[in-house]
Protein backbone atom coordinates (compact mmCIF):
# COMPACT_ATOMS: atom_id res chain seq x y z
CA UNK A 1 0.00 0.00 0.00
CA UNK A 2 1.61 3.50 -1.07
CA UNK A 3 -1.26 5.90 -1.12
CA UNK A 4 -4.36 5.93 1.54
CA UNK A 5 -6.85 8.66 0.47
CA UNK A 6 -9.07 10.01 3.96
CA UNK A 7 -11.85 11.77 2.95
CA UNK A 8 -13.60 14.37 5.60
CA UNK A 9 -16.34 16.51 6.36
CA UNK A 10 -14.81 18.00 9.64
CA UNK A 11 -17.64 15.56 11.37
CA UNK A 12 -17.32 13.54 14.48
CA UNK A 13 -17.42 10.38 12.13
CA UNK A 14 -14.70 11.90 9.59
CA UNK A 15 -12.49 12.13 12.71
CA UNK A 16 -12.71 8.17 13.52
CA UNK A 17 -11.86 7.63 9.50
CA UNK A 18 -8.95 10.46 9.47
CA UNK A 19 -7.58 8.46 12.77
CA UNK A 20 -8.12 4.94 11.07
CA UNK A 21 -6.24 6.31 7.74
CA UNK A 22 -3.38 7.98 9.59
CA UNK A 23 -3.01 4.47 11.66
CA UNK A 24 -2.59 2.52 8.63
CA UNK A 25 -0.24 5.10 6.33
CA UNK A 26 1.89 4.37 9.13
CA UNK A 27 1.92 1.10 9.73
CA UNK A 28 2.38 0.60 5.97
CA UNK A 29 4.51 3.65 5.21
CA UNK A 30 1.95 4.79 2.76
CA UNK A 31 1.69 8.40 1.95
CA UNK A 32 -1.51 9.87 3.41
CA UNK A 33 -4.04 12.32 0.95
CA UNK A 34 -7.20 13.86 3.14
CA UNK A 35 -9.20 15.33 0.76
CA UNK A 36 -12.45 17.56 1.35
CA UNK A 37 -14.75 18.57 -1.58
CA UNK A 38 -16.45 21.65 -1.10
CA UNK A 39 -20.01 20.22 -2.53
CA UNK A 40 -21.80 22.35 -5.30
CA UNK A 41 -24.60 24.60 -4.36
CA UNK A 42 -28.14 24.21 -5.56
CA UNK A 43 -31.00 25.64 -5.15
CA UNK A 44 -33.99 24.05 -7.15
CA UNK A 45 -35.71 27.62 -6.69
CA UNK A 46 -33.31 29.27 -8.01
CA UNK A 47 -32.47 29.62 -11.96
CA UNK A 48 -29.47 28.14 -13.14
CA UNK A 49 -27.45 31.23 -13.42
CA UNK A 50 -28.62 32.61 -9.77
CA UNK A 51 -26.97 29.69 -8.13
CA UNK A 52 -23.56 29.23 -9.68
CA UNK A 53 -21.17 31.39 -7.35
CA UNK A 54 -19.15 34.10 -8.11
CA UNK A 55 -15.33 32.81 -9.35
CA UNK A 56 -14.25 34.58 -6.32
CA UNK A 57 -16.39 33.60 -4.14
CA UNK A 58 -15.58 30.23 -4.09
CA UNK A 59 -11.99 30.76 -4.50
CA UNK A 60 -12.68 32.38 -0.79
CA UNK A 61 -14.24 29.64 0.06
CA UNK A 62 -11.77 26.93 -1.03
CA UNK A 63 -9.05 29.26 0.33
CA UNK A 64 -10.86 29.13 3.82
CA UNK A 65 -11.60 25.05 4.11
CA UNK A 66 -7.46 24.53 2.67
CA UNK A 67 -6.89 26.59 6.30
CA UNK A 68 -8.88 24.90 8.31
CA UNK A 69 -7.88 21.36 6.66
CA UNK A 70 -4.55 22.96 7.92
CA UNK A 71 -5.61 23.64 11.64
CA UNK A 72 -7.18 20.20 11.84
CA UNK A 73 -4.67 17.99 9.62
CA UNK A 74 -1.45 19.58 9.06
CA UNK A 75 0.11 19.91 12.91
CA UNK A 76 -1.24 15.99 13.46
CA UNK A 77 0.20 15.33 10.18
CA UNK A 78 3.85 16.73 10.95
CA UNK A 79 6.93 15.50 9.21
CA UNK A 80 6.40 11.65 10.17
CA UNK A 81 4.71 10.62 7.15
CA UNK A 82 4.35 11.96 3.62
CA UNK A 83 1.15 13.54 2.92
CA UNK A 84 -0.90 16.02 1.83
CA UNK A 85 -4.57 17.82 2.35
CA UNK A 86 -6.52 18.44 -0.92
CA UNK A 87 -9.12 20.77 -1.13
CA UNK A 88 -11.43 19.96 -4.61
CA UNK A 89 -14.82 21.46 -5.49
CA UNK A 90 -18.07 19.90 -7.02
CA UNK A 91 -20.19 16.72 -6.59
CA UNK A 92 -18.74 15.13 -3.84
CA UNK A 93 -18.60 11.51 -4.89
CA UNK A 94 -17.86 12.21 -8.30
CA UNK A 95 -15.03 14.62 -7.74
CA UNK A 96 -13.02 11.85 -5.33
CA UNK A 97 -13.42 8.93 -7.70
CA UNK A 98 -11.65 11.16 -10.18
CA UNK A 99 -9.12 11.88 -7.58
CA UNK A 100 -8.94 8.02 -6.67
CA UNK A 101 -8.04 7.50 -10.75
CA UNK A 102 -5.85 10.28 -11.82
CA UNK A 103 -3.64 9.19 -9.01
CA UNK A 104 -2.98 5.57 -8.05
CA UNK A 105 -4.56 5.48 -5.59
CA UNK A 106 -4.73 1.72 -3.10
CA UNK A 107 -6.91 2.77 -0.82
CA UNK A 108 -10.14 5.47 0.44
CA UNK A 109 -11.25 5.31 3.84
CA UNK A 110 -14.51 6.90 4.57
CA UNK A 111 -16.91 6.90 7.20
CA UNK A 112 -20.70 5.02 6.86
CA UNK A 113 -22.52 8.53 7.51
CA UNK A 114 -21.42 12.20 8.15
CA UNK A 115 -24.40 13.96 6.93
CA UNK A 116 -28.13 12.49 8.58
CA UNK A 117 -32.30 13.65 7.84
CA UNK A 118 -32.72 15.59 4.98
CA UNK A 119 -28.94 15.63 3.84
CA UNK A 120 -28.75 11.96 3.31
CA UNK A 121 -31.72 11.63 1.10
CA UNK A 122 -31.06 14.76 -0.91
CA UNK A 123 -27.13 14.08 -1.46
CA UNK A 124 -27.28 10.18 -1.12
CA UNK A 125 -24.61 8.36 0.82
CA UNK A 126 -20.85 9.14 -0.43
CA UNK A 127 -19.95 5.95 1.21
CA UNK A 128 -22.40 3.48 -1.02
CA UNK A 129 -20.82 5.39 -3.92
CA UNK A 130 -17.27 4.86 -3.22
CA UNK A 131 -17.81 1.43 -2.57
CA UNK A 132 -19.74 0.55 -5.58
CA UNK A 133 -17.64 2.89 -8.09
CA UNK A 134 -13.62 3.51 -6.52
CA UNK A 135 -11.37 1.79 -8.45
CA UNK A 136 -9.26 0.90 -5.32
CA UNK A 137 -10.05 -0.80 -2.34
CA UNK A 138 -12.68 1.14 -0.08
CA UNK A 139 -12.35 0.98 3.82
CA UNK A 140 -15.53 2.40 5.49
CA UNK A 141 -14.90 3.07 9.05
CA UNK A 142 -18.18 3.42 11.65
CA UNK A 143 -18.19 5.37 14.99
CA UNK A 144 -17.64 3.36 17.87
CA UNK A 145 -20.23 4.49 20.62
CA UNK A 146 -20.46 4.02 24.05
CA UNK A 147 -22.99 1.25 25.17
Amino acid sequence: MKKIVCCTDFSENSEAAFVTALDMAKKYGAKLIVIHVLPAVANPVLAEAEWVFPVESKKSMIAELEDRMEEEYGSRLGDSIDSELVVLDGHVSSQVITYLKENSVDLVVTVSYGLSGVGLVVFGSVAKRLAHRAPCSVLIVRLQKDS
